[in-house]
Parts: structure tokens; C-alpha cells; sequence
């Protein structure tokens, strides 16, 4: 079996949220050269402060093939981690490119892993794809319904790899992970994740808001279980050429989220019902059993422990 010690990676997206913890534990993990390339659309310099001397840091687009191609030669890459994407609330205000953005940067490195350009695509999803449960807890032969340009983006990059490599032997993991949480999520402005953006909202002395009747539920996994997750996609060869889950398995409803955050900051005001969020999905939660059979992956950080971890972050860095 492959290990990531002593491999050239690249992490596409990797001052980003996800991307930026991945780097960090790549780094931690032993891997000879770890190569980040982002736009900085999110991504933040600070977030990879902790390993900046050990990596290779391109400000580039992920999507352009020549500037793929070139970076991946020159710095004689390995496996590529594709976790470049656009937040989904994009998709409310330019949905042509939160749909293309998606397919693009898979195509790209699709192209490049066909060409033999590096070896090994470990290709992150999202559980977007699937749109609202049609039964729970959903497997990866829950039908993709995506209900946002950048879901059918998700989707639609998912496929595109799947056809590759359903005709011939691609060296390719597609992994969907459900709702990430954790330190470095973007907490401010339109494209905020909602336990950053509650938590500065409360901060800052204001009401927080629950969008619809806060009933539609979500499957919160800690950042850190996720990049364990791909690590071991990677390292694990029996998960190549096919679509798997990350998940909690346990559904958590905006309303009692909000609730844990208000909790934290012994907030007892009012909240703000807002109309419901155009397409919004109302219910996913993941089975993880593949992640379980083929990964031997099990969940590390409960939800209630990696809340307080967050919010305790966002407390240290003056959110």
C-alpha cells in the first residue's frame, strides 16, 4: 500500500479552509514536497502560517492547464489533492461560474492524471451533489439531485471523472465529504460559513439569524476527521476508481446549532427568522460505512468537542 511519506504533492485550494489543514498534516505526515497552488478567491496566506517554510506556495488558478501542467512537471508531482473550489453561495449571485468553476478545475486535473503527468487524483466532492435526502442516512448510491449551480457543478465534475476512469484504470479516489466545520472557515461576508458567521454576529452585538424555520438538518464533520479521511483515500488503494461518503451519520438541525452557538457565548436574545434560502437542501446525513469498510475510517472529534474547539479558535484569533 502507498504512503504519503516521501511523495511530491500538490493540494490544489490549499490555503483555503479544508485545503490549508490537509497541507498542514501532509507536512506532519512526512511528505517529501508539499506544493500549494491558490487563487486566493478564500484562501488566506495566514491560514498556512504554521508550515509556510515547509511548502511551496503558487498564487495561480487551478483550472488553467498550462500553468497546471507546468507546476506539476517542474515540481515532479506525485498525487494531487483537487480541493480547489468556490463557496456555494456564489451560486446566488454568478451561478454560470460557481457551475464552471467546478467542472473546469476537475477537467483540468483529469487531463493531466490521463496524460501521466503525476500518478494519483484524490478528487474532493461534495455532499451537495446529492441534493435533500430522498432516504437517510444517504449512501453513495443516493441519486445525485443537486439544487445549486455549484451542487450541479460538484455533480457534474463527479461524473465526468467517473466516465474516465470507468474505461480505463485511472489512479483516482472521489471523496465526498459531508458539512465541514472547524477553525479557518471563512466568518464574514456572503460567503461566511454559518458557525463562523453566527459566532462573529454575536461577537459583534448582533441578533443571529436562522434562514427558513431552521428545521432542514446537516451532517457536521470536524475538519480534521476530513483530512484524515483523504490521507487514507490516498494511502488506501482499495478506494480508487469509485465515490466515497464522509460523514457523522447523526443529522443536526440549523435550529439546534444555532442553538450550540449561542450556548457558547451565554447569548439568550432574540433571532432572526429570515425567508428560506432559494434551493436550499432540507436534509442530508451521510452513511459512512464504505468509508468504514474500505478506509477503516471512523469518526475522531463529536460534534459537541469540535464546536467548542472552533469556537475557542475564533475566540484566540479575534474573530
Amino acid at each position: 500500500m502507498p504512503s504519503i511519506k516521501g511523495k511530491r504533492v500538490l493540494v490544489t485550494g490549499g490555503a483555503g479552509f479544508i485545503g490549508s489543514h490537509l497541507v498542514d498534516k501532509l507536512v506532519q505526515a512526512g511528505a517529501d514536497h508539499v506544493v500549494v497552488i491558490d487563487n486566493f478567491f478564500l484562501g488566506k496566506e495566514e491560514n498556512l502560517s504554521l508550515v509556510k517554510n515547509d511548502i511551496k506556495l503558487y498564487r495561480d488558478d487551478a483550472a488553467d492547464l498550462g500553468t497546471m501542467n507546468a507546476i506539476i512537471k517542474n515540481e515532479k508531482i506525485d498525487v494531487v489533492f483537487n480541493l480547489a473550489t468556490i463557496a456555494l453561495n456564489y451560486s446566488f449571485f454568478n451561478p454560470y461560474t460557481a457551475y464552471m468553476v467546478n467542472v473546469d478545475l476537475a477537467k483540468t486535473a483529469l487531463h493531466l492524471l490521463k496524460e501521466g503527468a503525476y500518478r494519483t487524483l484524490i478528487h474532493v466532492s461534495s455532499s451537495e451533489a446529492y441534493g435533500t435526502a430522498l432516504y437517510s442516512p444517504m449512501d453513495e448510491s443516493h441519486p445525485l439531485n443537486p439544487t445549486t449551480p455549484y451542487a450541479a457543478g460538484k455533480a457534474a465534475a463527479d461524473l465526468m471523472i467517473q466516465s474516465f476512469y470507468n474505461m480505463e484504470p485511472l489512479d483516482i479516489s472521489i471523496i465526498r465529504p459531508f458539512n465541514n466545520y472547524g477553525p479557518r472557515q471563512n466568518p464574514i461576508g456572503q460567503l461566511a460559513g454559518i458557525i463562523p458567521a453566527t459566532a462573529h454576529r454575536i461577537k459583534n452585538g448582533e441578533k443571529p439569524i436562522i434562514e427558513g424555520d431552521g428545521l432542514q438538518t446537516r451532517d457536521f464533520v470536524y475538519v480534521s476527521d476530513t483530512v484524515r479521511a483523504l490521507i487514507s483515500a490516498y494511502e488506501n488503494e482499495n478506494s480508487r476508481r469509485t465515490v466515497i461518503n464522509i460523514g457523522t451519520g447523526i443529522e443536526l438541525s440549523i435550529k439546534d446549532l444555532i442553538e450550540g452557538i449561542c450556548k457558547y457565548y451565554n447569548y439568550t436574545g432574540e433571532k432572526i427568522y429570515n425567508p428560506p434560502r432559494p434551493a436550499d437542501v432540507k436534509r442530508l446525513c451521510a452513511s459512512s460505512e464504505k468509508a468504514s469498510t474500505l478506509l477503516d475510517f471512523s469518526i475522531e472529534v463529536d460534534f459537541t468537542a469540535g464546536l467548542n474547539q472552533t469556537l475557542d479558535w475564533y475566540e484566540t484569533n479575534h474573530l
